[in-house]
């Protein structure tokens, strides 16, 4: 049967023996789906001067920042850096300058690093403050860093946007950062931790930010809403036993491509040593981030599980198969790269990260593989940066913040700019209805598909 998705009703016709409602998009010329899921970027951070899009530019109000009691900051405090696990002043930025977006490439090289930012739970929350968007200086640990942006407009990923179709109105699922993101991304669900040691439950004040010293990885009910380790491995080396997330049981993405017999692999850069070392590394080959592999936290992909052999390999499986060396690629692939090459800040330079990402769809489209492909770059989350695009309305757990997302496919609309609203749940409802995969649940089942970034009446 071929993939479809009803778009609204009319009159039927017939192709390939099936009847299709009239103004039908039909995904079947779609075989393989690709998505290159990179870390901490907002998309005012990495596009917001990309000719077309909803940029700085329309910023307006959004651009002022205001203090946690909703006083109008003069100045952005100067930014620092990590060095031996202590925050230290960056002497590479003046101490003085203006709130608003500065081009963080007058002072650190788009192949230089620079400090991280703090991108939690509650601290987003706050940083949005009800659309406003104006406290993310006041809700960061990292201030002065948070009005940055590199103009990624002609670097690897922005080329490509050009070339395709760049998604200027897509928000991460969840408030915060990468772990629940992650569990978000697979799951549409927060993940439970049920009786949680009493040291990782937050408290929160009446301003929404964590007390001192009371910010936790747990909500007081019982989720888990910041970075944690799961109880499988691989999980970073010498975590209490009693702070290792219980296996989670609620269903994902993969367990619904299963039952449809829809073959997929979670790909992750250094995935064979992390299994052997934990979360070890080195300067030249990167690690593997534990909390940025979401299905090691579930009890179909517990340890000893033959699921977890067939759907959880190394990124370099993946370039075998590529290049035409082992086995077949799957209808869906993820793909996570190592720490090095996954653009987060501090961890990796934004260069390095984009050629990766830029080299693999060279490499996808160059294959067998390229001419019935769709390729899908985005962001986990939005780093702690500043975007000016409140996102939509939606429950406790998000959405957050607006971060990039480029389509890239022969059937992508070409040098468009998609003004879509989508989040990352748009990612799995475009799956599960070219696969005819059920929802998860209501987030992905009433997602915006991404029907708007492809034209399949051009020519491939």
């Amino acid at each position: 049967m071929r993939s479809r998705i009803w778009m609204g009703l009319g009159f039927m016709c017939m192709l390939g023996g099936q009847a299709l409602a009239e103004g039908t998009v039909d995904y079947g010329k779609i075989k393989h789906i690709i998505v290159i899921y990179q870390e901490n970027w907002s998309f005012d951070g990495l596009y917001g001067k990309f000719p077309g899009a909803d940029g700085i530019d329309n910023a307006g109000a959004a651009v002022s920042q205001v203090d946690l009691k909703g006083n109008l900051l003069k100045n952005l405090p100067q930014p620092n850096m990590d060095e031996k696990k202590k925050r230290v002043m960056d002497d590479r930025f003046p101490k003085d300058m203006p709130v608003g977006p500065y081009d963080l490439s007058k002072y650190v090289p788009i192949t230089g690093v620079t400090g991280d930012l703090v991108h939690r739970y509650y601290q987003e929350q706050v940083q949005i403050d009800g659309g406003k968007m104006d406290k993310f200086v006041a809700g960061s640990n990292n201030g002065g860093l948070v009005m940055s942006y590199f103009d990624a407009t002609n670097l690897p990923e922005g080329k490509l946007a050009h070339q395709y179709t760049l998604c200027d109105h897509y928000f991460h699922e969840a408030f915060g950062g990468s772990y629940l993101n992650h569990i978000f991304f697979v799951a549409m669900a927060p993940p439970p931790f049920p009786n949680a040691p009493a040291k990782l439950v937050a408290e929160v004040g009446p301003d929404g930010m964590p007390l001192p010293g009371k910010d936790g990885a747990v909500s007081p009910d019982g989720y888990g809403i910041n970075t944690l380790q799961s109880v499988n491995h691989p999980h970073k080396n010498k975590t209490p036993e009693d702070e290792l997330v219980p296996n989670l049981t609620m269903p994902t993405i993969g367990d619904k491509l299963t039952e449809k017999k829809v073959t997929w692999v979670w790909y992750a850069g250094g995935w064979d040593q992390a299994l052997k070392q934990g979360e070890e590394g080195d300067e030249e080959t990167g690690h593997l981030s534990t909390h940025h592999q979401p299905f090691v936290y579930f009890k179909n992909y517990a340890d000893g599980t033959k699921a977890k052999k067939i759907h959880l390999k190394d990124e370099k499986n993946l370039n075998a198969i590529l290049d035409g060396k082992d086995g077949r690629l799957p209808q869906v692939s993820f793909v996570k790269f190592t720490a090095l090459d996954d653009e987060h800040p501090r961890d990796a330079d934004v260069m390095r990260g984009q050629q990766h990402a830029a080299e693999l769809v060279e490499k996808i489209l160059g294959s067998k593989y390229g001419k019935d492909c769709a390729i899908l770059i985005t962001y986990d989350e939005h780093g702690g940066r500043w975007d000016h695009v409140a996102p939509p309305k939606g429950d406790r757990w998000g959405p957050g913040s607006r971060v990039p997302f480029v389509v890239i496919s022969p059937f992508a609309k070409k040098g468009f700019v998609d003004h879509t609203t989508y989040t990352t749940a748009s990612i799995l409802k475009f799956i599960e209805n070219r696969f005819g995969v059920e929802p998860l649940n209501d987030r992905d089942g009433k997602a915006a598909n991404l029907d708007n970034a492809f034209d399949f009446n051009q020519a491939p």
